[in-house]
């Protein structure tokens, strides 16, 4: 199908669902998804929003203003994660402990709201990755409207492009919780100093960025042609000073640059 296809047929699926609950973070694929959906179903479309710790407040607020500049009802519940049993020692399968909770929520508001549908918003680029997660969403029944009609990601940010969505060229974010080290305890306070980390380098104008901890190393990704930048004064000393400030030891640099699911690549995939 050809992007324009796609996306007809994206919203001749949201149109009949008739109804639905889409799973808001404010990224680039789920405020598509969301946009499209309220296009198409009007009133009967409705975001929620998990609010936690791995949760940055910039993304909680981003997503309460979209909503309400679109006229979108949006519903903001708590889903601490670190309350799941065994999510704090770090599984592999973290990522399938936190979802099945969190669809779990989501669809008791779809059912209050008398709702036919929850939905989620993984793309095609998902299905090349470690993702537990999507084993939830299908334990659970929920819909992923992107990737029923095979939309990759750099075909969301032109048709976001197209709809005059500001995301459309946002940078692509995950979980905090996913900055950790399988096996690595997380709590509050290491979530606390990735979430601080991040938002000086996104302050200070790196575009695409992950601080992954290692004990007490940070492990800084940005884009490759940004690894010039980020070395030279006096920005190199600020960000080891203000890391030094928010707990880590020991500031280091990854050669390779950002990608998704770094910490993905040591495990052994068919265990």
């Amino acid at each position: 199908m050809t992007i324009d296809e796609k996306y007809e047929k994206l919203q001749e699926n949201l149109r009949n669902l008739g109804s639905v609950a889409v799973a808001f973070s404010s990224g680039v694929d789920s405020t598509f998804l969301l946009k499209v959906a309220h296009d198409v179903l009007g009133d009967k479309a409705i975001a929620v929003t998990a609010s936690s710790c791995s949760f940055p407040k910039r993304e909680l607020e981003e997503a309460k203003k979209f909503c309400q500049d679109n006229g979108i009802h949006h519903i903001v519940c708590e889903s601490e994660e670190l309350d799941i049993d065994g999510f704090r020692q770090n599984p592999r399968n973290r990522c399938y402990l936190c979802k099945h909770e969190l669809f779990e929520k989501i669809w008791a508001i779809a059912r209050e709201y008398d709702l036919a549908a929850v939905a989620e918003g993984s793309n095609m680029d998902d299905n090349g990755d470690y993702r537990p997660g999507l084993i939830a969403v299908k334990e659970l029944s929920v819909t992923s409207p992107l990737r029923d009609v095979e939309l990759s990601k750099s075909e969301i940010r032109e048709l976001s492009k197209m709809l005059g969505l500001s995301t459309w060229n946002k940078q692509s974010f995950a979980c905090l919780s996913s900055r950790f080290v399988y096996g690595e305890t997380i709590n509050e306070k290491k979530l606390g100093m990735v979430d601080k980390a991040e938002q000086l380098l996104l302050d200070l104008g790196f575009h695409q960025v992950r601080v992954r901890i290692h004990g007490n190393i940070a492990r800084i990704e940005v884009l490759p042609e940004e690894l010039v930048r980020i070395v030279k004064s006096p920005v190199r000393e600020e960000i080891t000073l203000k890391f030094r400030e928010y707990g880590f030891s020991y500031v280091t640099l990854d050669l390779e640059g950002y990608r998704t699911g770094s910490m993905n690549e040591t495990l052994d995939k068919e265990k």
